[in-house]
């Protein structure tokens, strides 16, 4: 469709799937419009389809894995969203199969008044490693439309899981995540967030640590720019011994924007030395503006560390008139600022990621990132 096609050359997707992607899915509203997966992972004997098909051609694959690591009884929002789903991405990798491509899933709003309800389940077996990037956006319309989508993630023993976000709802999106990911013995689960878009927007992402030694890495970027307000976090459930967890979180707020942040840790008792370090920093530009910072830590285990560090500013006027007795006119000085503070997440992302990125928010935010 000619919709989808404009946002996806739009955003560098042919570019990208012809040099680096091993398989690209396309969602328009609740349906999967475009698949392709090349050779590369017939041949790993990787599996990579819809979610309608995989309910199909591999049953017994799904019902081990689908709602189980994001039970629908965790809320309400997750139960209207078991009832309701339609499309989503299936990846499974088999044990020792480490691939070296991503694989990227699009999710593209384009009615008004729709609700999206994908579902997404990316496994990988042990031993195994997978790269997967999920791409949200929608034109702009009158009406709201509304998205309640869930991601489950399953890391067996000794495997990788990256699951990378760049979320660019348009701003008449409610938006809604459910995203979990479980890590078995010696796994690691990374998550890597960019929240630009959407008018209400709630994501956290968390990751269950139930193996001995497994580690999880949560980075996000949030970004509020307008009358708008953005939820996020993240959780780290510790249920096993020598586990460990990092979050880090920048959020920026403009033009009466309101970010909050809300963060869970919790370790169990008996999953001893485990550890966890929380770090989140929020950057105001104007007095319309807000953050709020809400951790959480809940620790049943005395040989545990946990620390958490957190800090909450405003725009600096003497970087912004240092900047601007080197030429640079107010805007230019204030987008150099934004993107310095979020830099440090931007490197973490694979360049062509970034670049994408960086296409997003020049997209959403125009002249804020066309220094970038």
């Amino acid at each position: 469709p000619k919709e989808i096609r404009r946002y996806y050359e739009a955003l560098g997707l042919p570019e990208l799937e012809a040099r680096v992607l091993a398989g690209l899915l396309g969602q328009f509203d609740s349906e999967v419009v475009y698949l392709h997966v090349k050779k590369y992972l017939e041949e790993k004997g990787a599996i990579v389809t819809t979610m309608d098909e995989a309910v199909k051609r591999y049953p017994d694959l799904v019902k081990q894995y689908f709602a189980r690591v994001f039970p629908p009884g965790e809320h309400k929002f997750a139960a209207l969203h078991v009832a309701l789903w339609s499309g989503g991405t299936f990846v499974y990798v088999p044990p020792g199969v480490r691939l070296d491509m991503p694989i990227e899933s699009f999710f593209l709003i384009g009615t008004s008044g729709e609700g999206q309800f994908e579902h997404s389940l990316i496994v990988a077996d042990e031993g195994a490693s997978v790269e997967w990037l999920e791409g949200c956006a929608a034109p702009v319309y009158k009406g709201f439309s509304f998205h309640d989508g869930m991601v489950e993630g399953f890391a067996a023993k000794n495997a990788h899981l990256r699951i990378n976000t760049i979320q660019n709802w348009s701003r008449n999106i409610i938006n809604f995540n459910n995203k979990r990911a479980v890590a078995m013995e010696n796994a690691t689960v990374e998550w890597v967030e960019g929240s630009l878009g959407s008018k209400v927007s709630y994501t956290y992402p968390s990751t269950v640590l139930k193996g001995e030694g497994a580690r999880t890495s949560i980075i996000g970027v949030t970004i509020a720019n307008g009358p708008f307000w953005k939820e996020n976090g993240a959780k780290a459930y510790h249920d096993a011994p020598r586990t460990s967890s990092k979050i880090v979180n920048k959020s920026v707020s403009i033009n009466g924007g309101t970010v909050v942040y809300r963060g869970l840790v919790y370790v169990r008792e008996g999953a001893r030395y485990a550890k966890s370090s929380v770090s989140c920093d929020s950057l105001i530009l104007d007095d319309k503006s807000r953050a709020y910072t809400i951790p959480h830590d809940q620790v049943f285990e005395e040989t545990a560390t946990v620390t958490h560090e957190a800090y909450t500013g405003r725009l600096s006027e003497d970087k912004l008139f240092y900047l601007r007795s080197r030429g640079f006119d107010e805007g230019t000085a204030r987008s150099l600022v934004v993107l310095g503070f979020i830099q440090d997440i931007v490197v973490r992302l694979p360049t062509e990621y970034a670049m994408t990125l960086n296409r997003v928010i020049e997209l959403e935010f125009g002249k804020l990132s066309r220094v970038g």
